[in-house]
């Protein structure tokens, strides 16, 4: 199974070009608030780094959910978001109109990150996710979770990539190949086992879908090789359930 899942990502992988981002309106605004806060990245998590004043103009630049990327007459630029602008006048003393996101704007995102949890192998996990959009469709992904078993605990680091086959849809499948590294560590017996770590390889499939304009719920199967020092290989499976934040 895993041998045709490999097969079918690398046919996949290679989406249709498509725009980086959507333009936010363009022209320039003129700021009515006390002060327009600019951000280094489109989200609250990024630190602010720049204020413009009242009066001032800035120019939008493009748009990524609802964070706007602005250039003030000096030159700097950075993220506003869109509750502010809409506080904003055009040249004519217009007010600014910008539409709340729409399907089609969640597509235009660039990082990801999740909690995940779920089983491999009986075992339970629990981990952190994150993904870079190359493309709407193109995700390139890193993994690293913790495993509680009965008889023995680990981790397990992966990174691979994703095809999302349709990144505009509310609900989409996916799949993915990657590989990465298993750490396993048994629990105390009156023999001792050794520690092992090992190389894996993999792929899955999954479905994911939009709870609202930021955050998504993604199911994920995956069989994994172990690539063990012993004369044959494992094969082990994991499926696991992941709540995503996308900016």
């Amino acid at each position: 199974m895993i041998r045709r899942l490999l097969i079918a990502a690398l046919l996949l992988a290679t989406p249709p070009a498509v725009a980086a981002a959507a333009a936010a309106g363009g022209g320039p605004v003129v700021v009515q608030d006390p002060y327009l806060e600019l951000r280094s990245g489109p989200g609250r998590g990024f630190p602010v780094f720049h204020v413009v004043d009242r009066g001032a103009s800035v120019e939008l630049l493009r748009r990524r959910t609802d964070w706007i990327k602005v250039r003030e007459a000096g030159g700097t630029s950075g993220w506003v978001h869109r509750g502010q602008l809409e506080r904003t006048l055009t040249p004519t003393g217009e007010p600014v109109t910008l539409p709340a996101p729409t399907r089609e704007n969640r597509t235009e995102h660039r990082w990801e990150i999740g909690l995940t949890t779920g089983d491999l192998e009986g075992a339970n996990v629990i981990g952190a996710s994150g993904a870079w959009a190359m493309t709407p469709t193109l995700l390139l992904r890193a993994d690293a979770a913790q495993t509680l078993g009965n008889y023995s605990n680990g981790w397990l680091g992966t990174a691979g990539i994703a095809h999302v086959f349709m990144p505009q849809w509310r609900v989409s499948p996916f799949i993915g190949i990657g590989g990465g590294v298993l750490h396993i560590e048994p629990k105390a017996t009156l023999v001792q086992p050794e520690d092992r770590t090992d190389s894996t390889a993999y792929g899955g499939l999954g479905v994911r879908g939009y709870l609202t304009n930021r955050f998504l719920l993604q199911a994920e199967y995956r069989q994994f090789v172990v690539f063990t020092s012993r004369d044959d290989n494992e094969e082990i499976d994991q499926w696991t359930v992941s709540f995503v934040y996308f900016f």
